[in-house]
C-alpha cells in the first residue's frame, strides 16, 4: 500500500498507538518491534480492543481485513509521519508554512521545550513533544498528534549515536532549531565528545541545507563552532548579541534578568542556575516570533517543572531537589556546584551513578567524587557500582530502595538535600 493510501486512512482516524496498553477505540496500532518486543504478536489484542486498523511486517496465525501488512512497520511509521509533516509546508495561498522548532542537546532539551511550548502557546496553537518521546519511536509520534489548526510545532530530539539527528530531521523537517548545550552524554553510543559534537550538529547541517534558522547559545562555545555556516542565526546568552540577560539570584530559584531597551526580570520556579539558558532560549524564541514580552514573562513565571526535573520539594522542615530525571558529568557538576551554593548548614547528597558514559565512565564518576571533595556535606550517599567500585569515603549502595531505607531511619530536621542520578537509577523512589 502507496503511503498516500496510508494516509487517507490516518485522516480518518488520526490517532497512533504502538502500546496495546494505551489503545484507544479507532486508534490505528503500529505493530513495532525490538530487542524485547514483538508488536506483532499483539494485533488481535489491538482489534479486540478496537483498533481500526493494524500495521504489521510479521504474517502470523491470525488474520483480519483490518490488518495492513508493510515491509517494515517502523518505516511506515516515519513515512507516515513524513507525508503528515508535509502538508503544513507553505502553499499556494498561504504566506507561509507552519514553523516546526527542533531542540536538541547534551542537557536542558525537555526543559526547554516545555519553557518554549508555554510561550509560544500564549499566543500560537502550539503542539510539542509529550514527556520525553524524542526518539525513532517519540518523534514521528508526536508529529502525527500535530492537527491542522497548527499554528506552532515544537519537537525534541534526543539522540546517543551519530546520525540518529539527521535521521529525524528527514521526517520532521525542522524550519528552526536549538541545541541547548554540548556536553558528556551518551559518550558509549557517541564514542566520545567529538561525535556528541558532530551529532547535536546534525541538526544545524540540516538548517544549513534547507536555509532554515538557528538559535543559538552564545555562552556555548561548540555549539557557536557549529553555527559559523549557517546563513540565518539568532544569539541568545549572556553574551549574545540579539539577545541578552543576567543572573540576579539564584536561592532558591533563579531570577533572571532580560537586558536591552525593554528590559524586564523573570522569576522562576526552577532550581539551578543551570535554567538560565533554557530560560533565555525560551526568551529569544518568544521574541523572535513577536510573543509580547508580558506573555513571555508570565508563561515562564507559571512553569512548574515536573518529573523529577528541577523540583523544589517540601517535606515538613526539609527542602529536597530531585533533579533525577537523568543525569551525565555536565548536568551533575552543574547540579552539585549550584547546591553547595544554596543556603543551609545540613546538605545531603543522594547521587545515582550515571550511565552510558562507555570508557569514560570511571575517569568522570572518579572526577564528581574530586568535586564533591571540595565541599562540606553532612553526608554524602553515592548509588550504583559505577560508584561503588572506585574507592571513596561516602556512604555506599546498591540502588534507590536501600537508600530510602536509609533516608528513613535518618529522622532529618532542617536539611537540604539533592537527589540526581541517570533514569535507570530511579532514584525519585527514595521519596515514595
Amino acid at each position: 500500500m502507496q503511503i498516500e493510501e496510508i494516509y487517507k486512512i490516518y485522516q480518518r482516524y488520526p490517532s497512533v498507538q504502538t502500546d496495546t496498553r494505551k489503545l484507544k477505540t479507532n486508534d490505528l496500532f503500529f505493530a513495532l518491534k525490538g530487542p524485547n518486543f514483538n508488536g506483532n504478536l499483539f494485533a488481535e489484542q489491538a482489534l479486540e480492543k478496537g483498533a481500526a486498523y493494524v500495521f504489521a511486517d510479521e504474517i502470523t496465525s491470525f488474520n483480519h481485513e483490518r490488518i495492513i501488512y508493510t515491509n517494515n512497520a517502523l518505516e511506515t511509521l516515519q513515512q507516515l509521519a513524513q507525508f503528515h509533516r508535509q502538508q503544513f509546508n507553505a502553499i499556494p495561498g498561504k504566506e507561509s508554512g507552519v514553523p516546526f522548532i527542533a531542540i536538541t542537546g547534551s542537557n536542558g532539551k525537555t526543559t526547554t521545550k516545555e519553557l518554549v511550548h508555554a510561550v509560544l502557546s500564549t499566543t500560537y496553537k502550539t503542539y510539542t513533544t509529550e514527556g520525553n518521546l524524542n526518539n525513532h519511536i517519540g518523534v514521528p509520534l508526536t508529529i502525527l498528534k500535530v492537527k491542522p489548526d497548527a499554528e506552532m510545532a515544537v519537537i525534541e530530539m534526543g539522540a546517543n549515536h551519530l546520525n540518529e539527528i539527521a535521521g529525524y530531521c528527514e521526517y520532521a523537517m525542522p524550519t528552526h532549531g536549538l541545541i541547548t548545550n554540548i556536553g558528556k552524554a551518551h559518550l558509549e553510543g557517541f564514542g566520545g565528545v567529538e561525535n556528541v559534537k558532530k551529532g547535536k550538529g546534525e541538526l544545524f547541517a540540516y538548517l544549513r541545507n534547507t536555509n532554515g534558522t538557528a538559535f543559538v547559545n552564545s555562552d556555548d562555545d561548540a555549539i557557536a563552532a557549529l553555527c559559523k555556516n549557517l546563513n540565518n542565526k539568532i544569539f541568545y546568552g549572556a553574551s549574545g548579541k540579539n539577545l541578552q540577560g543576567k543572573i540576579i539570584k539564584t536561592d532558591p530559584f533563579p531570577e533572571i534578568q532580560i537586558l536591552g531597551p525593554d528590559s524586564f526580570n523573570i522569576k522562576t520556579r526552577l532550581t539551578g542556575a543551570y535554567n538560565f539558558s533554557n530560560v533565555l532560549a525560551a526568551v529569544c524564541i518568544g521574541r523572535y516570533f513577536k510573543v509580547d514580552d508580558k506573555n513571555i514573562k508570565d508563561a515562564i513565571e507559571s512553569y512548574t517543572p515536573s518529573n523529577s526535573r528541577s523540583q523544589l520539594i517540601q517535606q515538613k522542615s526539609n527542602t529536597i531537589i530531585l533533579d533525577a530525571y537523568n543525569a551525565n558529568p555536565g548536568s551533575m557538576k552543574a547540579a552539585i556546584e549550584n547546591f553547595a551554593s544554596m543556603k543551609g548548614d545540613k546538605k545531603i547528597l543522594l547521587l545515582g551513578a550515571m550511565m552510558e558514559l562507555g570508557a569514560d565512565s570511571e575517569k568522570e564518576h572518579a572526577a564528581l567524587i574530586s568535586l564533591i571533595d571540595k565541599y562540606k556535606w553532612e553526608d554524602v550517599v553515592l548509588v550504583g557500582k559505577n560508584f561503588n567500585n572506585l574507592n571513596h569515603k561516602y556512604i555506599k549502595y546498591d540502588n534507590a530502595l536501600e537508600v530510602k531505607g536509609w533516608l528513613h531511619n535518618q529522622h532529618l530536621e532542617n536539611a537540604q538535600i539533592l537527589i540526581k542520578g541517570s533514569r535507570s537509577m530511579q532514584m525519585e523512589k527514595v521519596l515514595e
